[in-house]
């Protein structure tokens, strides 16, 4: 019974959470994936309903595995999506997920990405662009294990506020047990670029326009190399135009 018990903010990953609207969808089932040796699986995860949503995704890559996962997070009062990833020798991980939330809406993205084997690749991009009374929040997690030389990993981890009354939280995190590894994490929240939104005004685009197109950009970012890149980045448009 304990294990079903809902979370306090005691717990790391649930932090920044509205345990309200989590008690609604508690408890989250956990879905799992495997991926064999040298197999390749991608995945797409849209959250776009209205009614609050959460899902926990727990990964394992064998051998020279290689695994794509990409995540818009938009649309409910409350979206919360966990994914863990255990990466076997050589394996590769690819994350790349944007959140848009406007109104009062809650959005989180929490990960775990365990290096277990030598020689393993993992990439998370997250982006969120956030309007109005919105939160958004990452906490983001990487473990390299003792003896997992090779380990190749980073997070790069932004965040836009449309209004001052938005909030972003950020949390990218590395534990290293392993020498030989390179890894990196980077980290912002901010505003559009005041300069940049200038200079395209100066070159005759509408201040609403060459906001737009920086959004744009900055969203697609998550996106890149995705194999429905273009479904995926169309619906993340609409959703921006939609708390523009």
């Amino acid at each position: 019974m304990n294990a079903l018990a809902l979370p306090t903010r005691k717990a790391e990953a649930f932090r920044y959470s509205d345990l309200d609207a989590l008690a609604g969808v508690w408890p989250v089932a956990r879905e799992m994936v495997s991926v064999a040796a040298g197999d390749t699986v991608a995945q797409a995860i849209v959250l776009t309903e209205a009614q609050p949503t959460a899902r926990h995704l727990v990964i394992t890559l064998a051998a020279g595995a290689s695994c794509d996962v990409r995540i818009l997070n938009a649309g409910s009062a409350f979206g919360r999506i966990t994914v863990e990833a255990r990466l076997g020798a050589g394996a590769q991980f690819t994350l790349g997920a944007a959140q848009i939330g406007g109104g009062g809406q809650t959005l989180e993205i929490v990960t775990e990405v365990a290096h277990d084997a030598p020689d393993a690749i993992s990439r998370q991009i997250i982006r969120s662009v956030l309007a109005n009374q919105a939160t958004g929040t990452y906490l983001g997690k990487v473990a390299v294990a003792r003896g997992a030389n090779g380990t190749d990993a980073a997070q790069s981890v932004r965040a836009m506020l449309l209004d001052r009354t938005a909030t972003a939280n950020a949390k990218p995190e590395l534990e290293i047990y392993a020498d030989d590894v390179k890894c990196a994490h980077g980290c912002a929240v901010g505003e559009l670029d005041a300069a940049a939104l200038f200079y395209l005004a100066s070159r005759g685009l509408p201040p609403a326009t060459a906001r737009k197109l920086m959004l744009h950009a900055f969203i697609a970012e998550a996106f890149v190399g995705a194999p429905d890149e273009e479904r995926l980045l169309g619906e993340a448009l609409d959703r921006l135009e939609s708390i523009l």
